[in-house]
């Protein structure tokens, strides 16, 4: 087994090096999804001969390589990078030429073990639950818009802990386009915040809490073990009582902030390979924001067993949709709708293009190296020899 002073001298410590090590024991002791096992299966193989790929040869010196597959797994640490690259780029192209709103929306951790037997239900119904809020509050003309918002809503569910920690960002262009397409209403540049936080907090709470009602009456929820009618009525009672939280982060200045923003939340999984410091002795040490006290970074260990049960906490699941587009930025409205509030923001301004790229153009962008360089002489090109088979079926 690895130690300490090994990951330290010889490689950088990933979460993949921590299911290599201790997977095994894991599955072995623990009642695991299918997806959970696709997941840790995944990260441990992902870029080695397990997954397969090609050798390739160097068309000036004769020098070979191999190149191993990437894993492509959503929730794998390595594999986010390109995706939301090529994400972006198609993002950049529906900028509108205003400001932004981020909103956060957060259930309240006494719904925890509720949402852990029913994910798919409870997170689809953060979805609706949020959606109808935000369009409701647009259409009420006490907010000066009076039509209908466009914006994308992201699903997170951690912690920097890697704890249970349910929440929705999404980020709003600063104002609604009118239902009959004609106008675009403005939110008002000096405007902090889109809506009254205060009043769009308690209509998300009742909304989500009569929709998990209603799947509760339909049958549509798993009660956890020992979890009665009475009891999941007296917590709904419990939760309803209390604040929830929903806030907005400071408005977004121009386009360069928002793509900023979605790159850096967007893909992003449970933990980043780079917070992990070392594995030593069956236990990981890793760096998290500290939000609740003073917002240093800091340091904390546990045991590989639970930094596994914690990671596997966030596997989605399978075919769920984390990302989604609303209003006139839903895929079936964007087309037509894009281009009109274009005009009627600015007459005058230039739609921006969509860019394409391919893998070589994106890495030597974002790292300065053409991966079709020969390292060896650098002159010549790799060309690819052979197909390296795959131990797995990846689907």
């Amino acid at each position: 087994m690895q130690t300490k002073s090994n990951y330290h001298q010889n490689q950088r410590v990933e979460v993949a090096d921590i299911f290599r090590l201790y997977g095994d024991k894991y599955r072995n002791q623990n009642r695991l999804s299918k997806e959970q096992l696709k997941v840790m299966r995944h990260i441990a193989d992902c870029r080695t001969a397990a997954m397969g790929g090609h050798t390739k040869v160097c068309n000036e010196c004769g020098f070979q390589q191999n190149f191993y597959n990437s894993c492509r797994d959503r929730h794998c640490p390595k594999c986010q990078t390109m995706v939301k690259e090529k994400w972006l780029n198609d993002r950049k192209a529906e900028l509108l030429p205003c400001s932004y709103f981020h909103n956060v929306f957060t259930l309240p951790h006494d719904l925890n073990n509720i949402i852990l037997y029913n994910r798919k239900v409870c997170f689809n119904i953060l979805f609706m639950a949020v959606k109808e809020t935000l369009q409701a509050f647009a259409k009420d003309p006490q907010w000066r818009l009076s039509g209908q918002l466009g914006f994308i809503a992201v699903l997170h569910t951690w912690s920097q802990l890697l704890l249970d920690h349910f929440h929705l960002h999404c980020l709003i262009p600063a104002g609604a386009l009118s239902f009959d397409k004609t106008a675009w209403r403005h939110a008002g540049k000096k405007r902090k915040y889109l809506f009254k936080i205060g009043s769009l907090s308690k209509e998300f709470k009742k909304r989500y809490l009569d929709k998990l009602k209603q799947a509760f009456e339909k049958k549509e929820l798993n009660l956890p073990p020992d979890t009665t009618r009475k009891n999941f009525e007296m917590l709904i009672k419990k939760v309803r009582a209390k604040q929830w939280i929903a806030y907005t982060k400071r408005p977004f200045a121009g386009p360069e902030q928002v793509l900023e923003y979605l790159g850096r939340y967007t893909h992003r999984v449970a933990i980043s390979n780079n917070r992990i410091k070392f594995i030593d002795n069956g236990k990981v040490t890793f760096t998290y924001k500290d939000r609740k006290n003073d917002n240093e970074i800091k340091e904390t260990t546990i045991t590989a067993e639970k930094f596994i049960h914690r990671f596997l906490l966030h596997v989605l699941p399978e075919r769920f949709v984390k990302i989604r587009y609303y209003g006139f930025l839903a895929h079936t409205n964007k087309k037509q709708s894009i281009p009109i509030i274009f005009k009627l923001i600015n007459p005058d301004a230039k739609m921006p293009e969509k860019i394409k790229e391919t893998i070589c153009e994106m890495m030597f962008r974002l790292t300065g190296i053409d991966i079709t360089l020969c390292p060896e002489c650098k002159k010549g090109k790799f060309i690819t020899s052979s197909k390296l088979p795959s131990a797995w079926n990846t689907s």
